[in-house]
């Protein structure tokens, strides 16, 4: 008894598989041109990886500003702090929570030189810079909104007033940080 092609075929190939509906469709006269699921299932694979990198992205920008802001604020007072102890002679950051900056003053109160923007003022203003301008100064607990350090690094708040507890306060939307300086030692530390 000799066995067809397509009965040997269908012995061994389950009516479920691809390529016997192939068969079945080639035969009607139809084609069958879809994905599998796997294909599906990797094309989707794909889409979420993207969408997962492609989040933090489009983040808050003002997130990423306070953070710098907060970034600049506390280098800026250590520099302050280093220019007094290296020149012998008190420093300090003067801020205006008004305008939304602050400056770099020496010993008689002038505003210093920046030091890589030559011929320019050390003063920082948040509104004037469109890299930081989501920020805002919310307000600092220092006499006179200012802290100095003196000759030996020591902090000290307005005109020559002990240092008590030196917070200056960043917000941006609904966000907000804080600088704070602690008393004795002027260790800035970021909140």
């Amino acid at each position: 008894m000799k066995s067809s092609r397509k009965e040997i075929l269908r012995a061994f190939i389950p009516l479920e598989t691809r390529y016997h509906r192939y068969l079945m469709a080639t035969k009607a006269g139809l084609s069958l041109t879809a994905f599998t699921l796997v294909e599906l299932l990797i094309v989707l694979i794909i889409l979420g990886i993207v969408a997962a990198a492609a989040v933090p992205l489009y983040s808050s920008a003002a997130t990423s500003q306070l953070k710098t802001a907060a970034n600049m604020i506390a280098s800026d007072i250590e520099y302050a702090k280093s220019m007094a102890v290296s020149t012998g002679r008190s420093y300090s950051v003067v801020f205006d929570p008004a305008a939304e900056s602050y400056r770099i003053n020496d010993f008689a109160g002038t505003t210093v030189s920046h030091p890589v923007h030559i011929g320019a003022n050390y003063v920082v203003d948040f509104a004037g810079d469109f890299r930081l301008d989501k920020v805002d100064i919310i307000n600092t607990t220092l006499n006179m909104n200012t802290i100095g350090f003196d000759s030996l690094g020591a902090p000290f708040s307005g005109a020559g007033v002990s240092l008590n507890n030196a917070l200056i306060r960043l917000g941006a939307e609904n966000e907000t940080m804080t600088v704070r300086i602690e008393p004795v030692t002027g260790y800035v530390k970021i909140e």
